[in-house]
């Protein structure tokens, strides 16, 4: 099958219902109250597809944690202001900065933080030995004997997907972990093509698994060119699997397009049908934007909507600033391709 056949039959496969979530600017599930209806201090929550867990509509990202120049005891202060800020959902990985990030992690969810959150980390093995191994090193980082949810990390290749359900391959390694409770939920990420999502996607159906999250960019630039918001997230509203959203702000080059705010930007993602979205907090001023925007965010209305959309058209056309799809500086595992086994 042609790509383009591909993508148009996985799309009309997701159904006029899905279809018309994508366009509604109100999560189905999501508890998010009107004005007035909500303390002020309270993250909205939102439903984790068919999981049926409530977590924070933004999620803390855990990649800058680790970050030069950011630190330790900064990095633990800001996770934990976040959670007592009503921040739930914690992202990590197996491989950001290291390990750094997940040991930051680990500390700041001690002492009782750790009950109050939802903790979600990845791996980026391919093979059942080398994700068994990462998997139990994130678990002894994060000081934790058992995740929330567990994610196949960069799924970025068209060969991934055969990879990782071949037999000897990672999701073997997922399952057990799974069987022996060092995770509860699993899911994947990608962020480079749409299509490499949808080819996951149909690699689960025909083995009857279902995926209860699936990580990818979600950001107003996405909208015009290679897009997961037309292409993949149908499909996952159909299945009811957690849309987990990354990349509002494209790292910073969506902002450095001068057509969008920061705030304009984490909106917009709220207003799609997000479960979350995680955003990188690295600073007190970045956690109190991410907290202002949750606190703000009210459903757009259609002239607001269109008026974001034609800003950004003309910078988002090309991908110019979404360098995640059209160049490979964000590729963690094409550039240490051993982390995949």
């Amino acid at each position: 099958m042609e790509r383009r056949d591909f993508l148009k039959t996985a799309t009309a496969a997701a159904g006029a219902a899905a279809t018309e979530q994508l366009l509604t600017p109100m999560l189905k599930g999501a508890e998010v109250s009107a004005a007035g209806d909500r303390p002020k201090a309270e993250i909205p929550k939102r439903i984790l597809g068919s999981t049926g867990e409530r977590i924070s509509a933004i999620g803390l990202g855990g990649y800058h944690l680790g970050r030069p120049g950011l630190q330790e005891q900064e990095a633990i202060q800001l996770v934990r202001q976040a959670i007592d800020r009503g921040i739930t959902f914690m992202d990590n990985c197996w491989d950001y900065n290291g390990g750094v990030s997940e040991l930051r992690m680990g500390k700041a969810l001690a002492g009782g933080y750790r009950n109050k959150t939802f903790l979600m980390t990845k791996i980026d093995g391919r093979t059942k030995a080398e994700a068994a191994r990462q998997i139990d090193k994130s678990l002894e980082r994060l000081g934790t004997d058992r995740v929330d949810l567990m994610q196949f990390h960069e799924v970025i290749r068209l060969e991934d997907p055969d990879r990782i359900f071949a037999e000897g391959g990672a999701m073997e390694a997922m399952l057990e972990a799974k069987k022996a409770g060092k995770l509860r939920y699993i899911g994947f990420t990608g962020h480079k093509d749409p299509y490499v999502l949808l080819r996951m996607l149909e690699f689960a159906r025909k083995r009857q698994f279902h995926f209860d999250a699936v990580q990818m960019p979600l950001n107003v630039m996405d909208e015009h060119f290679r897009s997961f918001a037309h292409d993949v997230l149908p499909a996952l509203l159909h299945q009811n699997i957690g849309v987990l959203g990354m990349k509002a702000f494209g790292d910073h080059y969506i902002v450095d397009s001068k057509t969008v705010t920061p705030i304009e930007c984490l909106h917009y993602c709220l207003n799609l049908p997000v479960s979350t979205q995680i955003t990188g907090i690295d600073s007190q001023a970045v956690l109190d934007q991410a907290v202002e925007a949750a606190h703000t965010f009210r459903p757009l209305s259609s002239a607001q909507l269109a008026g974001l959309l034609k800003r950004s058209r003309a910078a988002g056309l090309e991908g110019r600033f979404e360098l995640y799809k059209t160049t490979s500086n964000f590729d963690g595992t094409a550039h240490n391709p051993h982390w995949l086994g």
